[in-house]
């Protein structure tokens, strides 16, 4: 059997097929996050969630994702980063069809936390190899920015296709569809993708598990506070099991000889504010996405069709603005495009939250979206630049890792935070009510996510 081919500058393989095959990958992961949610509705009434629980179809993946990605990176390093993104490929793809044949609550967490493990593999070997194949400057620049922007064009490409598909056919299309696309990437990885070099080392299993579980115990402590109160005991030990967990990893880690998240990655002031920025921004998008979705469908009374629709304003405003961000960086520069994005979105989020039972579509729901949309097209790229800016090339899976958990830390504790928060005030209201508080609440809890995005963002720039 023939060894797999190492890259060489004699033997490079065409950027434009590594780039499209990195996109395309990518572009499933960021897919299947908000497909799902404009078919949460109808998840909730055919396989019977609870209000709380359904949560955990979205929390099952982005906690899995978050939780193994350092491992995964460091994996991706040791093992070498196309094997790894084959095999993230498969294990994605299989998840996929395991969801759409899923016909109860347990059985659809269950396979969403395995898709979320494939995810884990596949998106820090995408950004690693995107990182080392495309030269510092101009061309990764590009390369950045065409990434960042097919995250946020396929976020909210998914919810106008889960909408459809949820109405028209059913929402478990949406993930059947994952079956041809990843068969197709899995033999075009294998033809265009040459083998980087492998490194001798050790997985830091305690690192991985200390993160995963004290990350579950947050997120679980966080969104059963909703229901069962903050007084309840389960609630107040899965808070204190996770910080406890969570401090246990960070002693890990500096003790660790080949840890998973090497701590010299954070002795960079803006790149410590570009992954605390992200974890906040991509905390207020989720609960942007899981709230709307549901004001529209149940205050609103949109069909699934039209609550996917209904996201177009963000979506064209957000794909045209990722075009002219390689523009916009020359002219601006990273740190300041970063600023005036988030600066945009929050002024996006904080006129939405102002939604109520009453509130018209076009003015109270699709002008705040335009703004949502251009501040996120902005932010996206500048962010994802600035967490893997100055990385040396034996630290890229790393660094790509730490990027990519920041995403899923955001999407996962952000998400339960806004649910518990989303409860605050809400007794006496019931039915399209209970739900127009809850989201009102939620949009402010994130808008001031974005604030304290913003002020980080600011504060790094001045002390650098």
């Amino acid at each position: 059997m023939n060894n797999p081919p190492v890259a060489t500058p004699s033997a490079a393989p065409p950027k434009a097929a590594i780039l499209a095959i990195i996109l395309v990958s990518y572009v499933m992961i960021v897919l299947d996050t908000s497909i799902v949610l404009t078919g949460l509705p109808n998840i909730h009434q055919e396989l019977g969630f609870t209000d709380t629980g359904l949560a955990w179809v979205q929390s099952a993946y982005t906690l899995t994702f978050g939780g193994l990605l350092l491992l995964a990176a460091r994996a991706g390093d040791v093992l070498g980063r196309r094997r790894l993104l084959q095999q993230g490929l498969a294990l994605f793809t299989l998840a996929s069809l395991a969801i759409g044949l899923a016909r109860s609550p347990a059985t659809m967490v269950a396979a969403r936390a395995v898709q979320g493990v494939g995810a884990a593999i596949l998106a820090p070997s995408t950004l690693a190899l995107l990182q080392t194949t495309f030269a510092e400057g101009r061309e990764r620049t590009r390369a950045i920015a065409l990434y960042s922007a097919v995250a946020g064009i396929a976020a909210s490409v998914g919810l106008v296709l889960g909408g459809v598909l949820a109405e028209w056919l059913s929402w478990r299309v949406g993930f059947f569809i994952n079956l041809p696309i990843g068969a197709a990437m899995l033999l075009a990885a294998r033809r265009f993708i040459a083998e980087s070099p492998r490194s001798r080392g050790r997985f830091d299993v305690a690192g991985a598990a200390s993160s995963t579980l004290g990350m579950s115990a947050l997120v679980y402590g966080l969104i059963r506070s909703a229901g069962a109160g903050w007084g309840d005991s389960l609630t107040q030990a899965a808070l204190a099991a996770g910080v406890l967990l969570l401090a246990a990893f960070i002693a890990i880690e500096r003790r660790a000889a080949q840890p998973i998240l090497p701590l010299r990655l954070f002795a960079d002031a803006q790149r410590n504010a570009a992954y605390g920025a992200r974890v906040l921004f991509l905390g207020a998008m989720i609960g942007f996405f899981f709230f709307t979705t549901q004001f529209l469908q149940v205050v609103l009374r949109y069909p699934p069709s039209l609550t996917g629709l209904a996201f177009l304003p963000m979506t064209l405003v957000n794909f045209g603005v990722a075009l002219c961000v390689p523009r916009l960086t020359r002219r601006l520069g990273n740190a300041r495009l970063l600023a005036m994005g988030l600066s945009i979105t929050l002024l996006g989020m904080a006129w939405l939250s102002r939604i109520d039972a009453g509130t018209a579509y076009w003015l109270g729901v699709a002008l705040p979206m335009v703004l949502i949309g251009a501040g996120q097209g902005m932010a996206l790229s500048p962010l994802t630049a600035a967490g893997v800016a100055g990385v040396p090339a034996q630290d890229a899976g790393a660094a790509a890792g730490v990027v990519n958990v920041a995403h899923q830390l955001g999407n996962s504790l952000g998400l339960a935070a806004l649910v518990a928060i989303s409860s605050f005030g809400a007794h006496q209201r019931v039915g399209a009510a209970l739900l127009a508080h809850r989201v009102t609440v939620a949009l402010g809890g994130a808008s001031a996510m974005l604030a304290l995005a913003l002020l980080l963002v600011l504060s790094s720039r001045r002390g650098g």
